[in-house]
């Protein structure tokens, strides 16, 4: 498996040769710094810690800092570990860029939902209404009745579904295709959405389904013709 961070700009959409529209995400990869080395013989596990984009000296805590520092680097805003064999012979201070995927690679990738406030109980854990008859009165939406007949002593257990906040999840969108890597522009177009919002950090990480790579779609290369 190998893996890097990048930060999601944006949807789009590109055209292969035959007229083909494909919708892709927008993955900016500034580069990752590999700030943490960890082995089988000392941690009992083969991992990379890789760090991303520079933290101001004045809002870095010390312990940032020496962490760093150990990879000759500037204290990271992000930090993400990545169990990666085939990222093993690299070195703390490396550096990882977008040409680690290549088009036609398989990959997971990891975000933090959309937050959509506070939600009722309909919305966020799809519930049903009650009966909108007449008598039932203006509570069609309301939880109903949270009484327990003594059998837990008149409490409310931990995890019960009922409204509150809706999303700021961590989720993985699996076996998604890298349409193009662009190197100009330290991109990554990968087919179809990712979690989060506009801005919002992104883990791309060779997929665990068994396909780790199919060919690639050819696309409409676009030329810009001087004006006689």
């Amino acid at each position: 498996m190998k893996g890097l961070m990048g930060r999601k700009l944006g949807m789009t959409q590109v055209f292969t040769n035959d007229g083909t529209l494909i919708p892709v995400t927008v993955v900016e990869v500034t580069p990752n710094i590999v700030t943490q080395k960890k082995t089988v013989e000392k941690d009992g596990y083969c991992a990379l810690q890789l760090g991303m984009e520079d933290l101001k000296d004045s809002k870095a805590t010390k312990a940032n800092k020496g962490h760093a520092g150990k990879a000759n680097t500037a204290a990271k805003r992000f930090y993400r570990e990545i169990k990666s064999d085939e990222m093993a012979d690299l070195e703390v201070g490396a550096v990882v860029t977008a040409d680690l995927f290549e088009a036609g690679d398989k990959v997971d990738v990891q975000g933090i939902s959309r937050g959509k406030g506070y939600m009722g109980a309909i919305y966020r854990n799809n519930q049903h209404m009650l009966l909108a008859t007449h008598g039932t009165g203006p509570v069609h939406r309301t939880p109903g009745s949270m009484a327990t007949i003594g059998r837990n002593n008149g409490i409310i257990n931990k995890g019960k579904m009922m409204a509150g906040h809706e999303g700021t999840y961590t989720t993985t969108n699996q076996n998604l295709e890298i349409v193009k890597v662009d190197m100009e522009n330290n991109c990554l177009l990968i087919k179809g959405n990712v979690p989060g919002p506009r801005k919002g950090v992104v883990l791309v990480k060779t997929t665990v389904k068994p396909v780790k790579h199919v060919e690639p779609a050819d696309l409409l290369a676009y030329e810009l013709k001087e004006e006689a």
